[in-house]
């Protein structure tokens, strides 16, 4: 068996640029961010993709359905595959959050896998529910082309588990551009095989064909204090 996932981020949205936790808030995809997917759509026009799911949010179901228009197939929701819920943060912008929240923010950010905002979820359980989800598409679909949408933290989380990466270091490693795509090839639902990550090629011509280098990603890691 060897079934295809493409596993793709959704567009980007009217607050992609505010540096604000929206997992559960359910944002609109601004008008870029379905400029990009169309682009996805045509290069993914000739693949042989039998299904498509995608998130229940609004962001992934619009994406998911302008990249399964040239196939003319419904786009199936899936509620594992939501976005990671940031609890009381929701709407917020990082600095926000830290000056709030200095101790909740203070452990979260130094192990989001296992801590949580107050009503949030941890990336343990995140992964609790969509790793499950996915596994399940894999082997409804064995020996054929699947694309499924979803969000910046789940995807990252995603990988981390089936790559055998310290999930903890999950937000600082692993990006997703919006509209990314990521292709991940399952020998069974055991042993899957990371082809591509975070591929922005089919971005608007002239575009660079690589990622933009992590700046204001809700991660200090990359963000060190100035003058440093």
């Amino acid at each position: 068996m060897t079934t295809r996932i493409y596993l793709v981020r959704h567009g980007a949205t009217v607050l992609s640029a505010e540096d604000a936790f929206a997992g559960e808030t359910d944002v609109a995809l601004s008008e870029e961010g379905r400029e990009q997917a169309r682009r996805l759509s045509e290069r993914l026009a000739g693949e042989p993709i039998a299904a498509f799911y995608a998130s229940p949010m609004s962001r992934t179901m619009e994406t998911a359905r302008i990249l399964a228009e040239p196939h003319r197939l419904e786009v199936l929701p899936r509620d594992g595959m939501r976005e990671i819920s940031h609890g009381r943060w929701e709407g917020r912008k990082r600095a926000e959050v830290e000056k709030l929240f200095p101790e909740e923010y203070a452990r979260w950010e130094a192990d989001p896998y296992t801590c949580a905002p107050s009503g949030g979820e941890s990336g343990l359980a995140v992964t609790a529910r969509a790793l499950p989800e996915l596994l399940r598409i894999v082997e409804a679909h064995q020996d054929r082309h699947v694309l499924l949408v979803s969000h910046k933290a789940t995807i990252r989380l995603l990988v981390s588990s089936l790559l055998g990466f310290d999930p903890r270091s999950y937000r600082d490693r692993l990006d997703q551009s919006p509209a990314s795509l990521n292709i991940l090839d399952f020998r069974d639902a055991s042993h899957a095989r990371l082809s591509l990550f975070n591929d922005t090629s089919h971005y608007a011509p002239g575009a660079s064909a690589t990622p933009e280098m992590p700046h204001g990603r809700l991660s200090k890691w990359w963000d060190p204090p100035k003058g440093r």
